[in-house]
């Protein structure tokens, strides 16, 4: 990673997938108004496909003026397999630990929420926070929703919706015209055609009816709570479960702290 040679401020997008972009399409827009500069990684090689959604995403980010050499597919390159980055946590937070440190001017460090969406979108949470944590860093993250299920019954579930739990909610309104392009880019992902026709009706819905940019801060002890107190909706899936996403997350925190002599954490229960 050659990310040193640049010393203007950087604001650093942390992805587990292609297409997660579609939570914070304002912020890139922002970071960029402000003339930051915009650094992407996907944390998992993205499914079957791996070629094809980083060519998606990458078209989706040109848009908005990210340069190809501004974003890692480190997840191909690590052989991390969508729905596995709770079975390859020291590999990635190696990685996410040298990208954070290969920055010399970071803003702001945009993570998936802790909401109970996805596995991936969770662990890729707690990974950054606890290592942003060793790093002093914490006070520059924010995490945006992507999708939860929150007070939804049976298979249902919201998109671009903060988890009140996950503190004070910062709202940018998103401009009627920015909405259309960024709907516009929504259909950009043709790989994942069977993913968007559940998700695109309810963000169009999102758009209408509300239409901001929702981030929140991190804190470290949330990490060690259930996102929410109903089933969550990864489990409702059977993706994974709370109990073994928590188990394997502190088994690393210990890990780390063994091998580096870091302040103790606190063990998740």
């Amino acid at each position: 990673m050659s990310n040193t040679s640049s010393n203007v401020p950087t604001a650093l997008f942390l992805f587990a997938h292609q297409d997660d972009e579609f939570g914070v399409f304002q912020a890139i827009l922002d970071e960029q108004r402000q003339a930051h500069r915009v650094c992407c990684a996907y944390l998992t090689d993205g499914g079957i496909s791996p070629v094809r959604r980083n060519l998606e995403s990458l078209s989706v980010l040109r848009e908005f003026g990210v340069t190809t050499q501004d974003v890692c597919f480190a997840g191909q390159t690590l052989s991390i397999p969508d729905g596995g980055l709770h079975e390859h946590l020291q590999t990635a937070a190696d990685w996410i630990d040298s990208w954070l440190a290969s920055f010399p001017g970071v803003t702001t460090v945009y993570i998936p929420a802790w909401e109970g969406g996805h596995p991936d979108h969770d662990v890729l949470h707690a990974l950054a926070v606890h290592l942003a944590q060793e790093r002093g860093m914490l006070t520059q993250l924010r995490q945006f929703p992507l999708y939860n299920g929150y007070r939804c019954i049976g298979p249902f579930f919201n998109v671009l919706t903060s988890l009140p739990m996950n503190g004070i909610t910062e709202k940018t309104s998103i401009h009627w015209k920015s909405r259309l392009h960024f709907l516009y880019y929504c259909l950009c992902y043709p790989s994942q055609a069977k993913s968007w026709l559940g998700l695109f009706p309810l963000v169009l819905l999102n758009y209408l009816f509300h239409g901001k940019q929702l981030l929140q801060p991190v804190c470290v002890e949330r990490t060690c709570q259930r996102p929410h107190n109903k089933t969550l909706y990864y489990e409702k899936r059977g993706f994974s479960t709370w109990a073994k996403i928590t188990a394997q997350l502190s088994a690393l925190k210990l890990a780390r702290q063994s091998s580096q002599n870091l302040p103790q954490i606190r063990k998740c229960t």
